[in-house]
């Protein structure tokens, strides 16, 4: 723990991108108001959490309802009942000011503990409607920060639209300007489906492409994340379409990419499309069918209202409609930079700030509803 600070505040996230990297973000902001941010997640972080700013990083046990089995769901309620003793324990160690959850089941034993131990608490949606975490602890917390403004309540709970906070490699590029291009350039075309790759880009970019005319292909430079298993047969499949193109599971500053990007093709995640609109890119989302609750479809409601992005459904994207946006972006270069402009309005760059104001007022007792962004 750090010598000289105001006191701790407890984060606790699912160890995925798509909870952790907003709760990196803020305890970025929290550290820069002489703050120590404690993380609470499972084990999952581990490959997420390099950049992380925390006083203490602790792991606890930690398990998803993903099963009506009866055994199952005796072993999960053990689980997390588990992670609650251990989670209960930490929190008399470290005495939290306020403790802000982000999302996922792993949240579930601290924060759970910490407002059973009176510590004020916030939770944080990133998607556009509640997950069932965040709905299992509405009624217990102070407030329900959303990252877009469709969430709907919780109990009696106040709801304040903060954004998605980002990590200090998106502000970095946030005013990157979007790249100038011709009809006849080259396009820099980005794909990725979150933390966890998408395999249907995998399988569903090279027969799209393969409907294109030599001259059309070879105007492409592609940048893909791809799954581990995958990438083998990616990589054949680009070469034999004689496409250069740069693929790898995972990629470290993938924000820093974004920027460099004329045109994107991802996941509606809610990660994913905060940073897509605080740097403005124009895209292609494809949410992820059966998504919990079907918030990738509506995660991406906001932008393709603005017209900062095309949306399909997966069902609907055969490769002749994939090939037809391929298309476009490549003879549309003003159409691109109108999304790109489109996608930059919807983006909240400094709701980490804000969420950092709703922690204090907290903190202090404060009007929660009084807070005006």
């Amino acid at each position: 723990m750090e010598g000289k600070t105001k006191g701790v505040i407890m984060l606790s996230a699912g160890g995925t991108g798509g909870h952790l990297f907003p709760a990196e973000a803020l305890a970025h902001e929290l550290k820069g108001r002489g703050y120590t941010p404690v993380l609470v997640t499972d084990k999952r972080a581990e490959r997420f959490t390099a950049g992380f700013p925390a006083g203490g990083i602790h792991v606890v046990p930690s398990a998803t309802l993903a099963s009506k089995n009866p055994v199952a769901v005796l072993r999960t309620a053990w689980t997390l009942f588990r992670g609650y003793r251990q989670s209960a324990k930490l929190i008399r160690q470290i005495r939290p000011l306020a403790a802000i959850g982000f999302g996922g089941y792993p949240t579930l034993p601290p924060m759970v503990a910490a407002t059973a131990a009176g510590v004020p608490g916030i939770v944080h949606e990133q998607n556009a409607i509640l997950g069932r975490a965040n709905r299992l602890l509405a009624s217990r917390v102070q407030l329900i920060a959303t990252g877009f403004r469709q969430v709907g309540k919780a109990a009696d709970t106040p709801t304040l639209e903060t954004g998605n906070p980002v990590r200090p490699m998106v502000s970095a590029v946030k005013d990157a300007a979007y790249p100038k291009r011709k009809a006849s350039d080259r396009l820099r075309l980005v794909i990725f489906g979150g933390s966890q790759g998408a395999r249907f880009f995998s399988e569903a970019l090279p027969p799209a492409l393969g409907k294109l005319s030599d001259a059309q292909r070879g105007r492409f430079s592609i940048l893909q994340q791809a799954r581990e298993e995958d990438e083998a047969d990616l990589r054949k499949a680009y070469a034999g379409l004689g496409i250069e193109a740069e693929i790898a599971p995972f990629f470290a500053n993938m924000p820093e990419e974004i920027s460099k990007a004329h045109f994107v093709i991802a996941r509606a995640g809610a990660s994913s499309i905060t940073e897509l609109a605080v740097i403005g890119r124009p895209s292609l989302l494809v949410p992820l069918p059966g998504s919990l609750d079907g918030d990738q479809a509506a995660n991406a409601i906001a932008m393709a209202e603005a017209e900062g992005a095309y949306v399909v459904k997966q069902a609907e994207l055969d490769a002749d409609r994939l090939a037809g946006f391929l298309q476009l972006a490549l003879d549309e270069p003003e159409k691109l930079a109108g999304m790109a402009a489109n996608a930059k309005k919807t983006g909240i760059a400094d709701a980490a700030r804000r969420l950092a104001d709703c922690a204090e007022c907290v903190i202090s007792g404060g009007d929660i509803t009084a807070l005006k962004f």
